[in-house]
């Protein structure tokens, strides 16, 4: 089992965690589009130097919609840190303790521990506060506009 994970440096939020048998080049250009389309394309995309990322296919794809890439050295996981302690986590904390009986499961549970990741799991690095709290949208009452106050003051 192979897993793409995305991630935005600058908020930590788990952006998209592909998992799948293995990983092309197609997969991470689905990926990135489906984020571009709903977030922007970014000034940079930075990636370990995996055959999937460093591609033709890819590095092209992503001049082509106005980022750049940013490659981290061979052997350097600090200059890529964000990635690196997200990829510990889940396995510290779900696949070391899982049993996946098929690609579906791995992909619902990893899913879900992603959510749990932005919405609700607490980053030290940020206050301890998650990355993307889901937003709580409480109904607002009516406002009574001011002719209606004078009314109500007339009528007591």
């Amino acid at each position: 089992m192979r897993m793409l994970c995305v991630v935005d440096e600058y908020t930590r939020e788990a952006l998209a965690i592909r998992v799948a048998r293995q990983l092309r080049s197609s997969d991470v250009i689905d990926v990135l589009a489906d984020l571009m389309l709903t977030r922007g394309a970014p000034e940079h995309v930075r990636s370990d130097n995996g055959s999937e990322f460093a591609a033709t296919a890819v590095r092209e794809w992503i001049a082509g919609v106005g980022s750049k890439t940013a490659f981290i050295e061979p052997g350097s996981p600090w200059e890529n840190g964000h990635v690196e302690s997200f990829n510990g986590k889940p396995r510290d904390e779900l696949l070391n303790g899982e049993i996946f009986y098929t690609l579906r499961e791995a992909q619902v549970l990893i899913e879900a521990r992603r959510r749990h990741f932005n919405a609700m799991r607490p980053h030290g690095s940020l206050g301890w506060k998650p990355p993307a709290p889901k937003a709580i949208v409480m109904p607002a009452w009516p406002a009574k506009r001011a002719e209606n106050l004078a009314m109500e003051a007339a009528m007591n």
